[in-house]
Order: structure tokens, then C-alpha cells, then sequence
């Protein structure tokens, strides 16, 4: 053979050796991928996805197919893209269906919105799964900031975020940090906020953040409004709070330590600690002996400040502890919403005594409930008969009231077209732990913001980012967003002013389970929203 033939045989060889390694480490280091935009990360799958892609969590898999019929149906009209930002993935039955719960609040907003007001853009929904406790925000903000630059994604707002953490305030941050509107609509602890002054100026922490949840301070004082009208204040109470760190539960203490008791002085506060959010460890032990403390101490009612799977426990416990047949009543906040979920026919059982009365009653500032309009204006109408001698006129009827109302009836109507429609979600939406009403009226204010921006843009465009972002403090007043939970009237701090609480009780009644029940509205100020939600000017 030719030497010049060895030499192209050595080099030809030496080619395809250097290409099988080349192909040899992509294929070691090729991200191992769940569907488009989502990878597989130690058994999670984490990324963006708007494809019907359901992370592995079969309960969301029929509105993650709408979302997605939804996005092909308005994908030739001008749109921007929202995403849903919350873990999509849980061992526990009951995440589960709160995950599905949200995501069809997030599916019915989307329809709601992209029928709206009938100027572009219209949404495209995504869905983001930033991994358990937020523990991978970090890559999906990547991703999520990548698409806000992108002049095909036109990424304009995010929304979602369920959990005071700091995982989570780290995401808020670093979005706002760019310019991208985040519009949480289920955060409730205290540090994930704007804080407005009152001279009607914000300290911005978060610049083009926005809430329609009260914060755990502001239902602390709509729980204190509500009982000090129901004449409870001889009360004697004792604070118990979790010492884990966790945004929810530390502004949630604070904001209970604050109210003004005008009973007898209760037992000093109590805590424990878990070991996470969705995990039990020995706090069922630790309320055994904070259960007898308060036997002893004989208070009648427990400021609790944790998540819902150990205020299910601490209740279970209070009532197995006898206590000269003493009733409790357990005050909590807004994350006890999902607390009727978890409780079994056991569990209802062990609420009651031997007689069939209640032990316990828990009641907790939830963020909404389908019954409050309805009930509230029922009580209105009655009291009004009965000063001016006859019914009143529509015209007379308070707008607090009759707008959240018609709000409501509009998204039922929505639930229904998709029934009508065939269109699967999962289940019917259960409106009665306000998740679906909460994330709706989140998409409804983001729809908002989008069109009111739009008229300002040019027609060949979709509106910026930041012009998006400065719309939130215009949302009030005549530009108020008539939303399930209550009028949403945004403060100069992307705040919700004076938003209602709706104070709901689980009541364990006499046989079987257990029901969830309206008992009325608390405002943080005191006092109703002023007619057409002018923010006064001294609003702290």
C-alpha cells in the first residue's frame, strides 16, 4: 500500500474516532428531557411547558389539555405569554388536586380574558414547574427570562407562586429585577410585598410586583374586625406558631401578636417545629404537650400560625385531649383554605365528643368563598328593609357586593360553556377552597393590565414588559378589576386595598363530615370598601 494511503487511512481513522467521542459525551451530557422545554432532574421534572404537557401528575392532565387548546386557538391572533409558576409535582394526593384546583383557575382566567374586552393580545398560558418548595426557580426564571426577551414568546407577566418561601421571594426578585410583571395571586406572607406609605408613595422592593391576596397582616385584622363586631372579645387566647423558617407562618405570628385583645390576658405564646411544609416529623408528640398547656391554662381559643397538614394535627390533638368538656376555637390564616381536604370521616369523628358536639372549630381568613356575595347581600337587603320600610332598588345595593357577585355568576357560566363544550378538567372546579376563584381573578387583572397597555402601543405591536408593569397601580377606582374574591383596587405598592377576608368555619357538627361554612365578611380597615374603590389618600 502507498504510504500516502496509510496517511489518509491514519487520518480518516483518527477523524471518526474524534467524532464516536464527540457523539459519545453529548449523548452522556444530553439533558434527559420529560417534553419539550421540561428536564428531568433527580426524579422531578422541571422547566416551561404550554403543550398540554401534565409533569407527571395524571389529576392535571385535562387542563393542561385545555390550556393547550386554548393557546392553538389563538396562536394566529396577536398574543403574548403568561406563565403559571408553581411546583407541578407532589407524592401527595391532596397537593394533587389543589394543583388541579389552581391550574383550572389559571385555564377558566385565560378564557375569560382572551374573551374579554375584545382588543389584542390575547394569552397564551404556559405552565412553569420550578421543582418541589421552589427548590429549582433558579432554572425556570432562566427560561422565563429568555422568553420575556424573546420577540416570539413575548413572555409579559408571571403568575402563580402559592408559597411564602424564600425560595420563592428569590424568583420575585430576580423577575422584577428585569422588568418582568409577577402578579402573585396566592402569596399571603408579609415580605413578598411593596410596602405603601401614607402619603401615598411605596417602597418598592419588588418593582412591578402586584397581589390580590391580603397579606397575613391585613387578615389578621379582618379576623379581629369580624370577631369585635360578633362581640367576642372576651376571648381568652393563646398564640401557637411554628418556629421553622417559612415566610408564611413567621408574618402570620407577628401579624396575631398584634391584635388587640380586650378579654383577659391569655397564657404566653407557644411553639414547635416542623420539619417542612408538607411533612409531619414529631409535631404530632410536640402538640401533645402544648395540647395540656393549654388545658391548663384554660384558654378557649388558639392563634395558630402553620400550614395546613399540622393544623390538621394540632386540631386532631386539642380534641383528644379532654378538657372539662371544653370547646376551641382555632384562628388561623389563609393556608387552612385546604384543610377540609384532608380530613377523613375519622378525623370529623374525633372532632366531636361523645355527645356529638364539637370539640373543635376551626375558622381562618380565607381569601374567598363562593357563598359570601349571595349571603352578604341577603343580611344587607334585610337590614335596609327593615330601616326604610321596603326593599331596595338595584341602584341602591352596595357595588362591593353586587360586582364581585356578577363576577362570580360570570365564572360559573364560564365552568359551564366548558362542560357544554366537553372540555375535561380534571373534575367539576370546587370553588369552596378559593384556589380556582383566587388564580382566576389573577388571570382577569393580568388581562387588565395587558389590554389597558395595549391602548397606549402602537397597533403593529404588543405592549412591553414595562409597560405592562406600570399599570398595576392604575388598577382602581374606575379602573378597579371586579374580581370573585372582592374588588381589586391596586395601591401605589401593587397592593390590594382593603380587600375582604371571607371568615369560614369547619364546623365538625354532630354526624358525619364535616362542613365548610361561610360565617362573613372582616375588612383590614374596619370598614367596607368606599363606593367605586377610590384608594383615599392617607391609606397606610
Amino acid at each position: 500500500m502507498p504510504r500516502w494511503k496509510k496517511i489518509l487511512y491514519a487520518l480518516l481513522g483518527a477523524v471518526v474516532l474524534v467524532a464516536g467521542v464527540v457523539l459519545t459525551t453529548s449523548l452522556i451530557h444530553r439533558p434527559d428531557t420529560c417534553a419539550d422545554g421540561v428536564e428531568r432532574i433527580e426524579g422531578e421534572c422541571v422547566g416551561v411547558n404550554g403543550e398540554g404537557y401534565d409533569f407527571g401528575t395524571p389529576e392535571i392532565a385535562g387542563v393542561a389539555r385545555a390550556i393547550a387548546r386554548e393557546n392553538r386557538r389563538i396562536e394566529k391572533q396577536p398574543h403574548v405569554t403568561v406563565a403559571m409558576m408553581l411546583p407541578l409535582q407532589s407524592d401527595r394526593e391532596a397537593l394533587r388536586r389543589q394543583m388541579r384546583s389552581d391550574l383550572q383557575g389559571a385555564y377558566l382566567g385565560q378564557r375569560q380574558a382572551n374573551a374579554g374586552e375584545g382588543e389584542p393580545p390575547k394569552i397564551r398560558l404556559v405552565l412553569a414547574n420550578p421543582g418541589r418548595d421552589y427548590g429549582r426557580q433558579e432554572m425556570v426564571v432562566d427560561t422565563l427570562l429568555r422568553m420575556a426577551d424573546s420577540p416570539e414568546d413575548r413572555l409579559r407577566a408571571v403568575t402563580g407562586f402559592n408559597l411564602s418561601l424564600a425560595a420563592t421571594e428569590a424568583a420575585v426578585r430576580r423577575l422584577t429585577e428585569h422588568k418582568v410583571p409577577v402578579l402573585a395571586a396566592r402569596i399571603s406572607g408579609d415580605r413578598i410585598a411593596n410596602q405603601d406609605r401614607a402619603d401615598g408613595m411605596a417602597r418598592l422592593r419588588f418593582p412591578g410586583l402586584a397581589r390580590i391576596l391580603p397579606t397575613n397582616n391585613d387578615a389578621a385584622r379582618a379576623l379581629a374586625d369580624f370577631n369585635g363586631e360578633r362581640g367576642r372579645q372576651n376571648l381568652k387566647t393563646v398564640l401557637v406558631y411554628d418556629k421553622r423558617p417559612d415566610g408564611y407562618n413567621e408574618s402570620l405570628a407577628r401579624a396575631f401578636s398584634r391584635v388587640e385583645e380586650k378579654g383577659p390576658a391569655g397564657p404566653a405564646a407557644m411553639s414547635f417545629e416542623s420539619p417542612a411544609i408538607d411533612e409531619a416529623g414529631s409535631t404530632g408528640n410536640q402538640f401533645t404537650q402544648t395540647a395540656n398547656n393549654i388545658c391548663d391554662s384554660e384558654a378557649d381559643t388558639v392563634y395558630f400560625a402553620g400550614r395546613t397538614l399540622h393544623l390538621r394535627l394540632f386540631a386532631l390533638k386539642l380534641a383528644q385531649v379532654g378538657c372539662d368538656d371544653r370547646h376551641y376555637t382555632i384562628i388561623s390564616g389563609s393556608d387552612a383554605a385546604s384543610l377540609r381536604q384532608a380530613m377523613t370521616e375519622r378525623d370529623w369523628e374525633r372532632l366531636r365528643g361523645d355527645d356529638g358536639r364539637p370539640k373543635v372549630t376551626v375558622q381562618y381568613a380565607a381569601p374567598a368563598h363562593p357563598d359570601a356575595w349571595t349571603t352578604e347581600l341577603r343580611s344587607w337587603t334585610a337590614r335596609w328593609a327593615k330601616t326604610h320600610g321596603g326593599s331596595p332598588r338595584p341602584r341602591d345595593l352596595p357595588q362591593y357586593l353586587t360586582e364581585p357577585k356578577a363576577a362570580l355568576d360570570v365564572l360559573r357560566g364560564q365552568i359551564t360553556a366548558t362542560r357544554r363544550e366537553g372540555i375535561d378538567l380534571g373534575s367539576v372546579p370546587n370553588l369552596e377552597d378559593s384556589r380556582t376563584m383566587l388564580v382566576y381573578d389573577g388571570l382577569l387583572t393580568i388581562g387588565k393590565a395587558l389590554h389597558q397597555a395595549q391602548q397606549g402601543a402602537p397597533d403593529s405591536t404588543v405592549p412591553t414588559r414595562e409597560d405592562v408593569g406600570r399599570q398595576w397601580s392604575l388598577l382602581h377606582s374606575r379602573h378597579r378589576v371586579q374580581g370573585t374574591s372582592g374588588l381589586i383596587c391596586l395601591t401605589t405598592g401593587g397592593n390590594p386595598y382593603d380587600k375582604p377576608a371571607a371568615i369560614v368555619e369547619l364546623d365538625p357538627g354532630r354526624e358525619g363530615r364535616g362542613t365548610l361554612k361561610f360565617v362573613g365578611l372582616g375588612w383590614p380597615t374596619g370598614r367596607e370598601q368606599p363606593k367605586n374603590c377610590v384608594i383615599p389618600s392617607s391609606t397606610p
